[in-house]
């Protein structure tokens, strides 16, 4: 085997061993009122451009939202992609989003009841 091969097979599996180990350490976020959430199945935007809004977390498949405000999580149900690609787009995030009534939006009971009925 040409040396050049070996190194490519040896690169390759050091990929994919990466992204094993990335993917069995999937990030989890302590979100208030709920506690750990595992981030594994969202997507998610840093944000650099707000003085509230930090991290926007969202999971389409669950339409739930996770996220970080001033550096505290908070979750949302019912969040359709729309609202977050709304929310991405904002000018002001965090005007838009107390605007949009998000701060009233949460319901820990109904959010659990629809995570915990799939």
């Amino acid at each position: 085997m040409k040396p050049q091969a070996i190194a490519t097979r040896g690169t390759l599996t050091i990929c994919l061993l990466m992204m094993l180990v990335n993917s069995a350490t999937a990030e989890t976020v302590t979100v208030k009122y709920r506690g750990d959430v595992p981030l594994d199945t969202f997507q998610f935007q840093s944000v650099d451009c707000s003085s509230l809004v930090k991290r926007i977390c969202y999971d389409a498949s669950q339409q739930y939202m996770v996220i970080s405000l001033n550096g505290t999580y908070y979750n949302y149900c019912e969040i359709d992609q729309g609202m977050v690609d709304s929310l991405l787009t904002a000018q002001l995030m965090g005007k838009y989003f107390n605007v949009q009534g998000y701060a009233s939006k949460p319901d820990l009971v109904s959010c659990l009841a629809q995570l915990f009925s799939t």
